[in-house]
């Protein structure tokens, strides 16, 4: 089997540092690499040092007679499998966005028939800002994944959205992304999968809220084993410190309503995984708390309205119902009993029930069993990866029978 490569297209941020970093974590999982580095990323890493790691040459100029007499723009974005934008600067996915081309790496990205990842790095309020939030989605609709940006400091002092994610975590995505493009079986190619995940958050004030424990793992590793089995995968997630999973549409949301209306906008869609761990209550309040609540001079009574029931509102027959809605039920006792009973009150199809008396809602690993029409599945104890992975397999084996 031939090496899979990647282009790496390097932009004018201060975590361009971080791209040498990148290479050899790639290299370690046997994924080759050529270079474009911009005139401003070559203010943070040097043309030598990516030579000496890829053993190829860095390239820079557009206009360079010797690499454009073959053309070299276009060899360069067709000749990978991957093109990996990193850091992903505004100025980059503004150009992408709005089909600019004024130097080398707008060019290539333009000219490339291969999926793009771009793994975005920038100030916080640069990356909020509606300019770039529209780019990026106008981006995300055109098939460009993204991974990133995580949260915390940044070198500019301030502390937020924005900071690139780490090379170990964008060479997983790369690698899983080129698996995914490579893989024999696309069993789930041509259906459209949505997926919840992690917890809601039901804000008391600006400050408090409630919320749960879960991490969003199981759930995370569900969309990217249904993306590799070829889905068009939305996954819509609550609060997590986890990073977007690559080759999925991320849909980030806070409480249960939002979760609600961005599963509705989502739809139609074939395969529907509700892993979140939805709060069933939020306060009650007539209007969102602007100020932090003080400390009264006796406990609060503090007043609960129900929140909206999304793997009942979603499973209701009608035209949007996905032909396949599969719930989850996380119980401390008497697991498969409340699971098979969920089932038949929510109208799913599936219930995938797991005991969460343990470390299950923060670790690795979980125990689950599969319940559904035709009785139940104990499946042994295993990585989230592989629940993951043998769930996406009983959906194939769904829609082929």
């Amino acid at each position: 089997m031939s090496q899979k490569r990647v282009l790496l297209i390097i932009g004018g941020g201060i975590s361009a540092y971080k791209t040498p970093e990148l290479v050899r974590a790639l290299e370690r999982r046997g994924i080759g690499c050529r270079v474009i580095l911009t005139h401003a990323g070559s203010q943070f890493v040097t043309p030598l040092a990516l030579a000496s790691l890829t053993r190829d040459e860095v390239h820079q100029e557009l206009f360079n007679l010797t690499q454009e007499a073959r053309m070299g723009h276009i060899e360069l974005s067709r000749s990978a499998d991957l093109v990996v934008v990193a850091p992903a600067t505004a100025d980059l996915i503004g150009k992408l966005a709005n089909g600019l081309a004024n130097d080398l790496a707008s060019t290539a990205l333009l000219a490339t028939d291969k999926p793009v990842m771009m793994a975005p790095a920038m100030n916080v309020r640069m990356w909020h800002h509606p300019a770039v939030q529209r780019n990026v989605a106008t981006l995300a609709g055109d098939g460009v994944s993204f991974i990133g940006p995580d949260e915390g400091a940044m070198a500019c002092g301030e502390y937020g959205l924005g900071r690139m994610a780490e090379p170990e975590a964008i060479a997983t995505a790369i690698e899983a992304r080129l698996n995914a493009a490579s893989s024999k079986s696309q069993s789930l190619h041509g259906k459209r999968a949505l997926v919840t995940a992690g917890p809601t958050l039901e804000p008391l004030d600006p400050v408090r809220f409630l919320s749960n424990r879960s991490s969003g793992k199981q759930g995370y590793a569900i969309a990217a084993a249904l993306a590799e089995a070829g889905a068009e995968v939305t996954l819509v997630s609550g609060p997590t410190a986890l990073n977007d999973v690559a080759g999925v549409t991320m849909v980030r949301v806070e409480s249960a309503r939002d979760m609600l209306a961005a599963c509705r906008n989502a739809l139609p869609a074939d395969i529907f995984v509700a892993v979140a761990a939805v709060a069933d209550w939020r306060p009650e309040v007539a209007a969102p708390v602007k100020l932090k609540l003080k400390e009264p001079d006796a406990a609060p009574i503090l007043k609960l309205a129900e929140n909206p029931d999304i793997l009942s509102e979603i499973a209701k027959p009608g035209p949007n119902r996905p032909d396949l809605v599969i719930g989850f039920a996380a119980e401390t006792h008497d697991v498969l009993a409340y699971a098979a009973a969920k089932r038949s009150r929510k109208k799913c199809d599936w219930v995938v029930a797991n005991d969460v008396s343990g470390d299950v809602m923060g670790g690795e690993t979980n125990r689950v069993i599969l319940v559904t029409q035709d009785g139940h599945q104990d499946w042994p104890l295993a990585h989230k990866s592989d629940v993951a992975r043998r769930l996406t397999a009983e959906i194939a084996s769904h829609f082929s029978s």
